[in-house]
């Protein structure tokens, strides 16, 4: 199995499955012409739309409200070379309905946030892609170096510093 053999796209079930496994995304807009990206608590609703949790008066939610906006989460194993990637697009808008956000203060997500009142924001997903990056196959001839992978027995010299002689 080659390097492109290793990359799977995924379905948009899978996709918001994989969601619904991590609390902190990135939410991406733009501000003033440049794109900005932004840690963000969520959750994935049973309608497949996101509920991003932000805190109360953030310029950030005032930003998305009522624009396109995308988001991306992942999940990635350094040691063994696999995870995930998740990119979904779709419009913003505060959640400002009385009802709406006492049930989500309930139930919403809190994780991450110091604020007891967040400001929530869905983002409801017309476009989700995904990728998963899978382990490499034992017969592989790329694998790790037991030797230069641990970091007791790492060269002390970071590599490309020259060291006096």
């Amino acid at each position: 199995m080659d390097q492109v053999d290793r990359i799977e796209d995924l379905s948009e079930a899978e996709c918001l499955r994989l969601l619904s496994t991590v609390p902190i995304g990135r939410v991406v807009y733009t501000a003033h012409a440049l794109l900005r990206v932004v840690p963000v608590a969520f959750q994935v609703e049973a309608d497949g739309r996101l509920l991003l949790a932000l805190l109360p008066d953030d310029a950030v939610a005032r930003a998305l409200d009522g624009t396109v906006a995308a988001f991306q989460a992942d999940r990635l194993d350094e040691r063994n070379r696999t995870g995930w990637s998740v990119v979904l697009h779709g419009p913003a808008e505060v959640v400002r309905e009385p009802r709406a956000r006492a049930a989500l203060l309930r139930s919403g997500p809190r994780l991450w946030l110091p604020e007891p009142q967040p400001m929530f924001v869905r983002l409801t997903a017309e476009l989700v892609t995904g990728r998963r990056l899978r382990p490499l196959a034992p017969a592989d001839p790329v694998t790790a170096d037991p030797v230069t992978d641990d970091p007791a027995t790492a060269d002390p010299v970071p590599h490309g510093q020259v060291t006096g002689r």
